[in-house]
């Protein structure tokens, strides 16, 4: 059956744009609880370390520090967020952080980037990330392959591809420029955190206040009734998969300016914090009902529970074992809010 069909009237397009679970009564309050329960999960984390550290961990450098450290897989949950939201999966995040960062740090584009400045090595990361992701975005919707299978293939390419153009060798970064962007400061924070702030600025303004934000919820919440609306449900979705590259793109310069070096390692395990943490958040696996909000305190929950560990000197199996639990209490949670809202 063809995704074209004839345009309905505009009131019926806009009424499906406001179902979407963005402008749900219950869904909105959900959200709110779910936020400040998230708010008091790092309360009761600082609380933790105030205790355990010695005073060590509520200090303006340390502070800092978590912060900076949820910069980078911050600026990947946001366009994991979109994708979630909009009723897929992105497997191949942090392979694609890799593959940008490496592809923007081999010697010609370095010389290049000494020669026309910085700029380049900027668009470089970024038309990898948004190429990739566009090219997940028409397998998935116009192939009409499944989103876990596409992304986990372009995992696994996308990370092989990063080894090959490096040679499984950690390329250095010489342009000066794009080192700033983690030496640099205003006011005492790290200009990487202004970044970071700025792309979740952007990203919420989009997803809530813009018809973009609309559809993806439609799109999440009911493929089929958004297309019947007149939504054009594969390009929407094609879309959401070019916003999560071209977050990739931004966080590989991150992680390029933060160490220093382009590299296929960078971005591990990325896909995994970043679903975590859009999870929970509150957003639905299912796709629909999400905030951008939920996520990033996700995040910033997951960095702080690290931070406390390693201040604590306790072994990585033991953090790994407190994510996995906090994961599976989300999941319960978010069972039994959607069986309350049934």
């Amino acid at each position: 059956m063809s995704d074209e069909v004839a345009v309905p009237p505009v009131d019926e397009h806009a009424r499906v744009e406001r179902s979407g679970g963005a402008g749900s009564t219950w869904g909105g309050r959900l959200a709110a609880v779910r936020g400040l329960g998230l708010v008091g999960v790092l309360v009761v984390l600082g609380v933790v370390g105030v205790v355990t550290t010695h005073g060590r961990f509520l200090t303006g450098g340390n502070l800092v520090n978590i912060l900076t450290s949820s910069s980078i897989v911050g600026v990947v949950t946001v366009g994991m967020t979109f994708v979630i939201i909009g009723g897929g999966i992105d497997l191949s995040v942090g392979a694609l952080v890799a593959l940008a960062s490496v592809w923007a740090t081999t010697l010609a584009t370095q010389s290049l980037a000494t020669s026309y400045g910085a700029w380049v090595m900027v668009f470089c990361a970024i038309a990898v990330g948004v190429g990739s992701g566009l090219f997940n975005g028409i397998l998935i919707a116009y192939g009409r392959l499944v989103p876990f299978i596409v992304t986990l293939g372009m995992m696994v390419a996308a990370r092989g591809l990063a080894q090959s153009i490096s040679d499984r060798k950690t390329q250095l970064v010489t342009v000066q420029p794009i080192n700033a962007i983690a030496s640099g400061e205003l006011f005492g924070i790290p200009l990487m955190v202004y970044l970071f702030a700025a792309v979740v600025a952007v990203g919420w303004i989009v997803l809530n206040r813009t018809t973009f934000g609309r559809r993806t919820f439609a799109v999440g919440g009911n493929a089929e009734a958004a297309r019947l609306a007149g939504i054009d449900v594969r390009l929407h979705t094609a879309l959401l998969y070019v916003v999560s590259g071209l977050c990739c793109g931004i966080a590989a310069i991150m992680i390029m300016a933060l160490t220093t070096t382009g590299s296929s390692t960078h971005g591990d395990l990325y896909e995994l914090d970043a679903i975590a943490a859009v999870i929970i958040g509150g957003t639905l696996l299912t796709g629909g009902r999400g905030t951008l909000v939920g996520s990033i305190l996700g995040v910033l929950v997951f960095t702080t529970i690290t931070n406390l560990f390693v201040l604590n000197n306790l072994p990585t199996e033991v953090q790994n074992i407190a994510k996995g639990l906090i994961i599976f209490a989300a999941v319960l949670l978010q069972r039994r809010g959607r069986a309350s809202s049934a």
